[in-house]
């Protein structure tokens, strides 16, 4: 009987024979098992890229060096595409295999940023001319589907899009994200832990998407605190907004090294407009923990020296607990950054707000005695 999943190796095989050796994205956990098959395939290259929208454009340059190309990302990555897929790709008639997940399918349960665009993304799609059709989870099927996207590209010479449901793919090689115990002694637990003890408890705190916000509130939920549960990169920007609405308060924002890079230009403007009530804290992993743990780029990237070249008044980096303490306390005009390397890996017992988004954000205003009418 055929299987009820598509076998990941199957997969690459096939799109490999088809000519694509070229792939970018940023993860989805619907897709962990394929990204990691083709990381570790020698024939295939793989760019861990900062944003869907520089992921379509890396291979549309490969294709233009004689390339074929698969982007592989997550239904809320179309939003960073639409750019590039419409003003790009659209014009100059540049073909690419697009593997999008659909979270927050209508009917499925899923976590609340997907439930806007789980509805949309064919439409969206449809608005942008991209052809699309949902991968089916037969191989048989599936085989067909590729046929059908490969001839439509061919005919084309434009995007075409493949709708990748939750389960789809069957288990691959072990993750490419590092090792537990990569000689770092802070888990992000610890790390969290001591901003905790030393920030005042009502300070205003940003807390990117994925595991931080998760772990932040699991270890110390407070009105003053904000959780972001999707608009990945944007983080930073949303905190340095709340810092130039009320530079009577400091502002906290805990970031990550994948959402720190996805708009690193977001920090060209802190740098620029110089909010000295802005710190701005970077988790350093170097892998995107909520997927499966693919690597960053973050190994390469020195974030204090690009913060200072950007204009941030103060920046250090630490791997230490007490570094970490100390520079949370250090009484500096900012923006400060703080870079923090932490191991791989999360809390156990992990929870998630129980508070919707919306209650979130009106209970942040009302910590910070805000009373607003758009509320």
């Amino acid at each position: 009987m055929e299987p009820a999943v598509i076998s990941s190796p199957w997969f690459v095989d096939e799109l490999q024979r088809r000519g694509v050796s070229m792939y970018a994205g940023v993860p989805c956990s619907y897709l962990s098992s394929l990204i990691d098959e083709v990381i570790a395939r020698p024939s295939s290259h793989y760019v861990a890229a900062s944003s869907e929208g520089e992921a379509l454009s890396l291979v549309s340059g490969a294709w233009l060096g004689g390339r074929l190309g698969a982007v592989l990302c997550q239904n809320s990555g179309l939003g960073n595409m639409v750019s590039p897929l419409t003003s790009l790709n659209a014009i100059f008639r540049i073909p690419a295999l697009l593997l999008v997940t659909h979270r927050g399918r209508p009917g499925e349960k899923d976590e609340p940023q997907h439930e806007l665009m789980g509805r949309k993304t064919g439409a969206l799609l449809d608005a942008m001319e991209v052809p699309w059709a949902v991968l089916p989870k037969n191989q048989a099927e599936a085989e067909r589907a590729l046929d059908v996207a490969f001839s439509a590209l061919r005919e084309t010479a434009k995007p075409y899009a493949l709708m990748v449901e939750k389960d789809s793919f069957s288990a691959g090689p072990a993750p490419a994200g590092l090792p537990p115990d990569a000689g770092v002694p802070l888990s992000r637990e610890q790390a969290l832990g001591i901003f905790i003890k030393c920030t005042p408890a009502g300070a205003a705190v940003i807390a990117t998407t994925g595991k931080t916000g998760r772990e932040l509130y699991t270890l110390n939920d407070r009105c003053a605190h904000l959780y972001c549960v999707g608009s990945m990169g944007y983080a930073n920007a949303l905190a340095h907004g709340l810092a130039l609405a009320r530079p009577d308060c400091t502002t906290y924002v805990l970031d990550g090294d994948g959402a720190a890079l996805m708009h690193l230009g977001n920090l060209a403007t802190i740098g620029a407009l110089a909010s000295p009530n802005l710190v701005h804290v970077i988790l350093d992993n170097g892998q995107y923990d909520s997927t499966g743990g693919q690597r960053t780029v973050s190994a390469s990237v020195d974030f204090c020296r690009t913060a200072l070249a950007l204009g941030y008044r103060h920046a250090v980096g630490c791997v230490s607990g007490d570094e970490f303490s100390a520079a949370l306390r250090a009484s500096v005009a900012g923006p400060t950054l703080i870079h923090v390397r932490i191991r791989p890996g999360s809390m156990a017992m992990l929870g998630r707000p129980t508070i919707t988004p919306a209650d979130v954000a009106r209970r942040l205003q009302a910590s910070l005695a805000i009373s607003s009418e758009a509320s």
